[in-house]
């Protein structure tokens, strides 16, 4: 057997540690023995169904065999229910099974489900533990670390939130081989997004090893996940709460958002939107003069390479309005993350409209061809 990948987030007071390895759900309850140093706390799995059809007899059985008596909290799924009901919901289930303030929730699910609970566990009782383990790619290399918790308003993505480190993530590649295509190659792009950002050979495995990993091979999985989470582990270990360098990870999520908002959270899913989002970045970098035409080109075919992409039907003016109430726009002022070259990136305040209007049209051309 592989030696287990344990990357610590190096974040104050209390760094924690994400533990990688396949297999890691059915070792998930002597682990987190070890991580919760034997108390008999409650534990609390916060699922949706598709999970709970899945994979929970499998967690469940680990936690309980390791002494601990947890219990099911399902709530709906789909980014529809990542709302400030949803939580309100879900605390007076936990109330109602007698959680206290030793209580600790396990966010079990994609990041929909990591958001709403970490959010929850932030609130409930003024604060309890909360375990991350993450079942798609896009939770596992990028939402569940970190301590970014937040539910959608009408006006836009993630605009209510808290940052709260979980106590552990624990990561088991296996559980993505029930997923989806779609869902898949959606997370990947958040992976691929890391490699654009700072970790050019994280880049060059996907323009190299694309079809391995695109089957799902194990062990180019677990590289991937594992290169992605160490990378997301100093960006947020150097800057905890994206007062400066940790902004650098909203590269493609600036327009992403707003894609999403604007199709109503339906059409998109939310690697989608960044995968879309990256591309136009691109675009404004060369029409901006930040990179070359070639470095634009290369991010565009490895985010396309990974598989079709849904058709974008937004006018770009609907994008810009929306840009406008992102929680990234500070005194008016949207601000982007552009590439600079693969491996590094420069923010940017000074785009003009236009310039975003035409990227978001070429976007949308580009989804119809």
């Amino acid at each position: 057997m592989e030696p287990m990948t344990r990357v610590t987030i190096a974040v104050s007071p209390r760094p924690y540690e994400a533990w990688i390895e396949n297999g890691l759900l059915t070792r998930a309850g002597k682990t987190l023995r070890e991580i919760l140093s034997g108390r008999r706390q409650q534990l609390f799995v916060v699922t949706v169904p598709p999970v709970r059809r899945k994979w929970s007899k499998k967690l469940i059985s680990s936690l309980s065999v390791a002494g601990f008596d947890p219990k099911l909290v399902e709530m709906p799924d789909g980014e529809r229910h990542k709302k400030l009901a949803t939580i309100e919901y879900l605390a007076e289930k936990l109330t109602r099974l007698g959680a206290d303030r030793e209580s600790v929730i396990i966010a079990f699910g994609g990041g929909v489900v990591g958001d709403v609970a970490g959010l929850l566990a932030s609130l409930y009782m003024r604060g309890v533990d909360v375990i991350q383990v993450p079942t798609t790619v896009l939770a596992q290399v990028d939402a569940s670390i970190g301590g970014k918790t937040a539910v959608n308003l009408r006006a836009g993505k993630n605009l209510l939130g808290t940052f709260y480190q979980p106590r552990a993530v624990l990561i088991d590649p296996a559980v993505l081989l029930t997923l989806t295509e779609r869902e898949f190659r959606s997370g990947l792009y958040e992976a691929l997004k890391c490699g654009v950002i700072g970790h050019p050979e994280l880049f060059r495995q996907f323009e190299e090893m694309k079809e391995s990993i695109l089957t799902r091979d194990p062990a180019a999985l677990e590289c991937v996940i594992a290169e992605s989470v160490r990378f997301k582990a100093l960006v947020v270990s150097a800057d905890e709460k994206e007062s400066g360098s940790r902004q650098v990870l909203n590269l493609g999520h600036t327009i992403g958002h707003a894609l999403e908002a604007e199709t109503g959270y339906r059409s998109l899913l939310h690697g989608e939107a960044v995968a879309w989002g990256m591309i136009a970045a691109a675009d404004i970098a060369v029409r901006t003069k930040k990179t070359n035409a070639n470095t634009a080109r290369r991010i565009r075919d490895a985010v396309l390479n990974l598989g079709p992409l849904p058709q974008l039907t937004v006018r770009s003016r609907g994008v810009v309005r929306r840009l406008r109430a992102d929680k990234k726009t500070r005194n008016g002022v949207v601000h982007f993350v552009l590439p600079r070259e693969i491996g590094g990136v420069e923010i940017v305040n000074d785009v003009p409209e236009a310039v975003v209007s035409e990227a978001v049209d070429e976007i949308r051309r580009l989804s119809r061809q």
